[in-house]
């Protein structure tokens, strides 16, 4: 576990550890959220929904739009 301590200010600095074990780099985006159960949740915001354009090979080349995609039509 590392731990970090709260400013005045509302800042922290992530420690080292956790910075090298997730990649992050100085401008890195992260994402602050609290689970129902009352969990901190924090997520590195280190690649972007782009990446993973071709990651999934559809059958005979079947394409799908984003639209399409969208079950809240």
């Amino acid at each position: 576990m590392a731990d970090s301590t709260l400013t005045s200010k509302g800042q922290t600095t992530v420690p080292l550890e956790i910075r090298e074990a997730v990649g992050l780099q100085t401008g890195a985006k992260l994402s602050w959220s609290i689970s129902p159960d009352g969990v901190l949740l924090i997520r590195a915001k280190t690649k972007s929904i782009q990446s993973l354009e071709g990651a999934i090979k559809l059958p005979k080349g079947k394409q799908i739009s984003i639209e399409e995609m969208n079950p809240w039509k």
